[in-house]
């Protein structure tokens, strides 16, 4: 499947004196990408599964010298290891003195391409550093979808209305794929079962074995107290969710629940990428970040389709329910900002109404996103925040075409992708 991450590995590839250390959850195509790029960018591939690996284990602990490293990884794969035109790539990377020893090669004169692949981030977060570079990788996007069911053309026509802010002249169309999307998610086994035509409840199951594979990364938890409260909040997520206020609340978790503790667990989820976290800001000024309340925080999983899954929904109750629907939207719009780059907050008035997202762009730039909400005949939360904040780009997600109106961006709800650009 064609990815975008594609192209972050070429340019690495042009400047890839520094290892490079992939991470992201379980099943979202990381080792297939990288096998790919490897196979179409390289005269040779040396691939590695670390897990178990003693003998691996033994060269990078033993060795502090790179040509030496290298030459035993030649002999211990059978494969001729070439300046510049070999990929090296180290799978399921769990254990620090791995990435220990290939930081020895982060420096101007190395000439080996390395690639470390890791679902475990909360292992190797301290090896953060000069020495190595680093690159998320996530489910699937809208955009990526389209392309791998043959619909490039399609992402052209949302891309350019964008920029023109021009109607789509397939909104429909975009539309009603977009509704498949929130159904499937991104997983790129779930896309391809979608591709080949597979039926409704063999792609259910084939999410629910990701959903099982992602509370089995659990047991990896600091102690057995905390895997168990790990299961607690993922399983917490559809209904936290589904309330009108959607502040992670710890008492919906359990009576009694408190932060202290479920902390651990929800450090775990985040920084391993199977949740992410969006704070409530207490005041919009910049930079954002120092504004953030540290109490006050929703959850969202990592991927919509997987949510679906997670809320029992079926498609009739998906299509008909408004709230149900607003809810996956404000879901996959967080996992699409993320995957984005951006963190993610919300703010919240006295008067409780509320503005979904706020992010900041690279120039400094605090950018409101409200999803419209069809069940109110008038939105009025983003004016009044565009007024009292004085913010120059508001942006309201909707289900119609691409339109501007008091200074209001209206974006559809399926070029969120496109929020890259601003």
């Amino acid at each position: 499947m064609e990815r975008k991450i594609y192209n972050d590995l070429l340019k690495w590839k042009k400047d890839a004196y520094k290892p490079l250390l992939i991470y992201g959850s379980k099943q979202v195509g990381k080792t297939y990408s990288v096998i790919d790029f490897g196979k179409k960018c390289y005269k040779n591939i040396v691939y590695f599964d670390t897990t178990n690996n003693k003998e691996l284990l033994d060269i990078l602990k033993r060795e502090k010298i790179p040509e030496k490293i290298i030459l035993k990884l030649s002999v211990l794969s059978g494969e001729t290891i070439f300046k510049q035109d070999t990929l090296i790539i180290l799978d399921n990377v769990e254990d620090p003195y791995i990435v220990k020893a290939i930081k020895l090669f982060g420096n101007e004169n190395n000439l080996y391409h390395i690639i470390m692949i890791t679902s475990k981030r909360d292992n190797l977060a301290k090896f953060k550093g000069e020495e190595l570079h680093f690159k998320a990788m996530y489910p699937m996007d809208f955009e990526e979808f389209l392309v791998n069911i043959d619909k490039r053309q399609l992402v052209d026509f949302i891309k350019e209305s964008y920029v023109n802010n021009t109607p789509m002249p397939f909104h429909q169309m975009a539309l009603d794929l977009y509704n498949d999307y929130l159904i499937l998610g991104g997983y790129p086994e779930v896309i391809d079962a979608y591709i080949n035509k597979r039926d409704y409840l063999t792609i259910e199951s084939i999410k629910q074995k990701i959903i099982n594979l992602i509370k089995s990364e659990t047991i990896y938890a600091r102690n057995l107290i905390d895997i168990s409260r790990t299961n607690e909040v993922l399983d917490s997520l559809p209904f936290q969710l589904l309330k009108e206020n959607k502040k992670f609340q710890y008492g919906n978790i359990k009576k009694g629940s408190r932060s202290k503790d479920y902390e651990a667990s929800i450090q775990f989820l985040g920084i391993n990428s199977l949740i992410h976290r969006s704070f409530k800001l207490n005041d919009i000024k910049s930079p954002l970040s120092s504004y953030k309340d540290i109490e006050s925080f929703k959850l969202y999983p990592n991927d919509v389709g997987i949510l679906y899954t997670m809320l029992h929904l079926n498609r009739r109750k998906f299509l008909t329910d408004n709230e149900i629907k607003r809810t996956l939207i404000e879901c996959n719009v967080s996992n699409t900002l993320i995957n984005l780059g951006y963190s993610i907050y919300y703010y919240q008035s006295d008067g409780k109404s509320e503005i979904n997202f706020i992010i900041q762009n690279r120039m400094g730039e605090i950018i409101p996103i409200e999803i419209l909400n069809m069940n109110l005949t008038k939105a009025k939360a983003l004016s009044m925040f565009t007024s009292k904040y004085k913010v120059a780009s508001p942006i309201r997600l909707t289900e119609d075409n691409f339109t501007k109106k008091k200074n209001i961006r209206y974006i559809p709800v399926y070029a969120s992708f496109c929020l890259k650009e601003l």
